[in-house]
């Protein structure tokens, strides 16, 4: 199904008619606002975003050095309301019938944890899709309870380790006023023990931190997740990936530990129902 669109031309004073032609999967797509994809996830396999921000801002607790989105630019650890969940509902109940998800991964433009309703969210989820969901953390927030209870509702948590010192976390990701490394690595340790899920602790490895990839697994050691994702930057972002040599003797450092690497992991062929601006805006292309 084609819908033409027509524009006015002012040349010579005629109106000519000129098609800005949408098909119908464009006309779908335009309907979404906080939800993309899917996208074809190494991690999660067809995964269907929820940005629970939906900002032109990128909003974090972190300003990681590389980070696809660039910059942060409101840095904060303040829990707000940015998307009822109302709305993000509104969209699920409009997916196409037959599309492919394996995961709906709450992830985007910023941390999912700022916002105030994510428990609601993934509760309001639940009662209207079948499929399992994830969320990926950077860990920043996941020594407070209502945090851990709010990510205890979902089947998949996966949460940012880059480093095993105050000093590198504040050259690697570059932490809000108030966030201290100690306090999250214990409240990764706390949140395993609770949590019936599956649990994933994701490290991006690269120039800066890789000297420190043997001390970070031994805290890695000490949380014991169900998972270590250990990935490398491989969309743009100023900072140099590792090849995959030097990500496989990182790797064997984990022995002992269920370790999978970005270069192993395997990706599904998907068809996305939002835009690719939508896409790019959060750093998925």
């Amino acid at each position: 199904m084609i819908w033409g669109i027509l524009k006015m031309s002012p040349y010579m004073g005629l109106n000519k008619r000129e098609p800005d032609v949408k098909t119908e999967g464009d006309i779908m797509a335009d309907r979404f606002r906080y939800i993309y994809g899917p996208v074809p996830s190494w991690r999660v396999g067809s995964s269907l975003g929820i940005d629970l921000l939906s900002q032109e801002d990128k909003i974090c607790s972190l300003d990681c050095i590389y980070c696809q989105l660039g910059r942060t630019t409101i840095h904060t650890k303040e829990r707000k309301t940015y998307i009822p969940e109302e709305l993000i509902i509104k969209e699920i109940d409009m997916l196409p019938h037959n599309i492919n998800i394996d995961y709906i991964t709450l992830s985007g433009r910023g941390e999912p944890t700022l916002a105030l309703n994510m428990g609601n969210t993934v509760r309001a989820i639940k009662k209207a899709r079948k499929e399992r969901i994830a969320i990926i953390t950077n860990s920043t927030l996941i020594n407070h309870e209502d945090v851990q209870e709010e990510l205890s509702s979902a089947d998949f948590i996966i949460a940012k380790l880059d480093v095993s010192s105050s000093d590198l976390f504040e050259k690697v990701n570059k932490p809000a006023q108030g966030i201290e490394f100690d306090v999250i690595v214990q409240g990764l340790k706390d949140f395993k023990k609770r949590f019936h899920g599956r649990f994933a602790l994701q490290i991006m490895f690269m120039g800066k931190n890789s000297p420190y990839a043997n001390d970070i697994a031994n805290i890695a050691r000490e949380i014991n997740p169900d998972e270590i994702q250990i990935n490398t930057p491989l969309r743009p972002c100023g900072v140099d990936a590792l090849g995959a040599e030097e990500i496989s003797v990182i790797k064997n450092l984990f022995a002992g530990l269920p370790a999978i690497s970005v270069y192993e992991g395997q990706r599904k062929q998907v068809e996305p129902i939002s835009h690719k601006d939508t896409l790019k805006r959060r750093g998925k292309i």
